[in-house]
């Protein structure tokens, strides 16, 4: 075990000592949140606004602070760009996170002195947690790389401002910087390809052991890592590669492909970061589920799916989920989003400790039929599939297709973009089509009534998904394209990257 990784040692089993405590009593320091958020927000604007000093409890919180998404929130985000200060949260933000929203255009998340724990503590302490609880501190002593959008910041308001990938390399502690790569000037790279290739070039031959980013972006790094060096594997590139760290989608459908890359599969820890906050991390080696950051400054609400838009839809406190339920996530923040609807779904695995899965999206859904298919469904029948035929996928996605062009009934369009084709589409397709009968009752009822036809596969070209990112502008960093949607809009701007029929085996 090297300096690094001794010094760490002591620390990192404090931390995962840490996490067991306050994980056995996650609705007392949600709590403990609650009227620490409520007791500071007193001092700004928007308590004011919604009478603050007059809040106990929760039932008086939610009476007098309505969800809302961006848009609810913006006249308050605009008086914080102005340069106003004790808008949201007392004094003015460290950081704008800058994102790109599908219905705001342009978003301002406030990352807060208060908040940046969160964020940057929290992805700390799940490696920490993680080498604790595995033995595996080595990876401190080698190279880490961490696949993120530019560093570059520029002002708002006064304020830094730039995208969370990037703010995350201006908090990086001393400690890591000299085991950290990219370089800064590379980082700095806005091409993603040619970021990716100047990636490469510094990486090459150095004793790379810990690899993070989103999955499809790693992916693209290592075929260019193997194209290049002409290794067979990341393994026999780097024999010393041991964590892979990810968030941001599901792994499932990308894993056969990486791991068939990486020549073995390393351990993985997963991450579910947000510009919103740092919500959840997997604490367990080996579990597919994260547990939920309960106390980092984070106070959580759950309105059931059914009730997501609903002019007063329940709200549910920490204490009253239950396992199995799909909930639309609201967040409370010591960043100052007050009421905030994310656009995720999540459904609890465990209340004891309180884990979870991320299902999917409020608006990422298919429901033209009254089906309602959810992201967690579609890459659930994936995963079956995938490990049943062997599968080898780069990207997929799934889109309804109402009138037929060749005419007969509808049918799920799943557009697939293949490392590898399988031997017999047809099969590949009436069993994705059984799997998701399985996940889906309604989607059952569908197709057994001849409502629906099964669904169809349409496989695109090679690097189809990032031509389409870049097309948008929006290839690399944490950008990733939808899993499903309710309109052809992704579906129609892919068909250009359709494998010609002669093509297809």
């Amino acid at each position: 075990m090297g300096i690094r990784a001794a010094l760490i040692r002591p620390f990192a089993r404090f931390v995962a000592r840490d996490i067991a405590r306050w994980s056995s009593r996650a609705v007392e320091c949600q709590q403990q949140v609650f009227h620490h958020l409520v007791r500071k927000g007193r001092r700004t604007a928007f308590g004011r606004d919604h009478q603050f000093d007059r809040i106990r409890t929760v039932a008086d919180f939610q009476q007098r602070v309505p969800l809302r998404d961006y848009e609810g929130l913006r006249p308050y985000i605009e008086r914080i760009k102005q340069g106003e200060k004790d808008v949201l949260w007392p004094g003015r933000p460290k950081y704008l996170a800058k994102t790109s929203g599908t219905t705001s255009g342009v978003k301002y998340i406030p990352l807060t002195p208060d908040s940046m724990p969160n964020h940057f503590g929290t992805a700390r302490n799940a490696l920490f947690n993680y080498a604790a609880l595995t033995g595996n501190y080595s990876f401190f002593d080698g190279k880490m790389i961490f696949l993120s959008g530019s560093p570059e910041m520029d002002r708002t308001g006064g304020i830094l401002t730039g995208r969370l990938s990037g703010i995350v390399n201006h908090e990086i502690p001393a400690w890591l910087r000299t085991n950290q790569l990219p370089s800064y000037a590379t980082n700095c790279i806005e091409d993603w390809e040619e970021k990716v290739e100047a990636i490469v070039t510094e990486t090459l031959h150095q004793d790379m052991r810990l690899i993070s980013g989103i999955p499809p972006w790693v992916q693209m790094y290592y075929e260019r890592l193997l194209a290049r060096s002409g290794a067979s594997t990341i393994s026999a590139l780097f024999p010393q590669f041991s964590v892979f760290v990810y968030g941001g989608v599901n792994f499932s459908p990308y894993r056969a492909r990486l791991e068939e890359l990486a020549g073995r599969p390393p351990a993985t820890v997963e991450t579910y970061p947000a510009s919103e906050g740092f919500i959840a991390f997997q604490d367990q080696p080996g579990r597919p589920d994260l547990l939920l950051n309960v106390r980092s400054g984070l106070f959580f609400e759950f309105v059931p799916l059914e009730d997501a838009g609903k002019p007063e839809p329940r709200r549910l406190t920490l204490g009253q989920v239950e396992t199995g339920v799909d909930y639309a996530l609201i967040l409370h923040t010591n960043a100052g989003l007050w009421g905030y609807e994310i656009g995720d779904t999540v459904q609890f695995v465990s209340l004891d400790p309180y884990r979870i899965r991320v299902s999917g999206r409020v608006s990422h859904y298919i429901s033209a039929f009254g089906e309602h298919v959810i992201g967690k469904e579609v890459e659930e029948a994936m995963r079956q599939v995938g490990e049943q035929f062997r599968l080898s996928l780069a990207e997929f996605t799934v889109a309804p297709m109402v009138n037929p062009p060749e005419g007969g009934l509808p049918y799920h369009e799943w557009l697939i973009e293949f490392s590898q084709m399988p031997g017999s589409l047809p099969e590949v397709a009436a069993a994705l089509d059984a799997a998701m009968c399985r996940q889906n009752i309604y989607y059952a009822d569908l197709i057994q009534g001849n409502i629906l036809r099964p669904l169809v596969i349409t496989p695109l070209r090679e690097g189809a998904f990032r031509m389409y990112m870049k097309s948008l502008g929006k290839l690399g960093g944490q950008n990733k394209a939808p899993r499903l949607g309710n309109d052809r809009k992704v579906a129609d701007a892919l068909d250009t990257y359709r494998l010609r029929q002669e093509n297809q085996k």
